[in-house]
């Protein structure tokens, strides 16, 4: 459980920058949300100087420039009490790498210590907050998608769905081969296009034959693979962040 008056790092990964701001805004939303129910009295606080966490270029093998952007980013969120976002995979990356690439360096320390208190949204909700209901309606038939990088990397599954489970007018199914990927893995989709499509037609499929009208996960990444497929064949199915989707009816 957290401190009350805890004062709370948002990070904002580049992808949801970019593409997709109002996830960032959502998930401020439904973490306001929370602090009302939970009484902690947090603080959240948004650091318009902090940038990429250097999953990118580590993934592609730029080694040396995701370390200067891990070296940025440990500077940009040390004074937090803790850190969260609303992506599974840009905080695997901090939690998982960025001690491998600063180990025995001038930021060791300082990298364990952000790993320990760094962590995606839905479970800083439930295993920080300690809110699961959220007092929030939605109506419709959802399915969820474990994206690779929350399942494998950071280890996340049931956190979305207590949160989800909890929501009045929400039907939650479960996907046939749920933790199998979407297609997307960064790169993977710009170098791999056949192999990736088909991968999102697999996932969109058994979407469907659950009969939810929305595919709801934790990354924006996978989200927006997924759509660019259900756009372009024209499929009666929608893409929704958890963030997005728990933030409707908030103000």
């Amino acid at each position: 459980m957290s401190k009350d008056n805890s004062h709370t790092g948002l990070f904002i990964p580049c992808f949801v920058d970019q593409l997709y701001p109002h996830t960032g805004f959502n998930m401020l939303k439904v973490l306001n949300r929370a602090d009302q129910l939970s009484k902690k009295h947090m603080r959240f606080h948004y650091n318009p100087e902090h940038t990429c966490c250097g999953q990118a270029a580590f993934n592609s093998g730029f080694w040396d420039e995701a370390k200067h952007l891990g070296e940025k980013f440990i500077r940009d969120f040390m004074e937090y009490d803790f850190v969260v976002a609303p992506s599974a995979s840009c905080t695997a990356m901090v939690r998982n790498y960025h001690t491998q690439m600063f180990y025995n360096s001038a930021l060791h320390n300082e990298s364990n210590y952000l790993r320990r208190k760094i962590y995606e949204f839905t479970d800083f909700l439930v295993n920080v907050m300690g809110v699961e209901d959220l007092e929030v309606t939605f109506e419709g038939r959802v399915c969820f998608h474990d994206a690779c990088a929350a399942l494998r990397e950071y280890g996340l599954r049931d956190q979305p769905r207590q949160l989800l489970s909890h929501v009045r007018g929400l039907e939650l199914l479960e996907l046939q081969n749920n933790d199998v990927c979407c297609g997307f893995g960064g790169s993977f989709a710009v170098k791999h296009e056949a192999i990736s499509t088909a991968m999102a037609e697999q996932k969109i499929q058994h979407a469907l034959d659950t009969g939810a009208g929305y595919i709801v996960s934790t990354e924006s990444s996978c989200l927006m693979h997924l759509e660019g497929y259900i756009k372009k064949h024209n499929i009666p199915i929608q893409t929704l962040h958890i963030a997005d989707l728990l933030a409707k009816e908030l103000s």
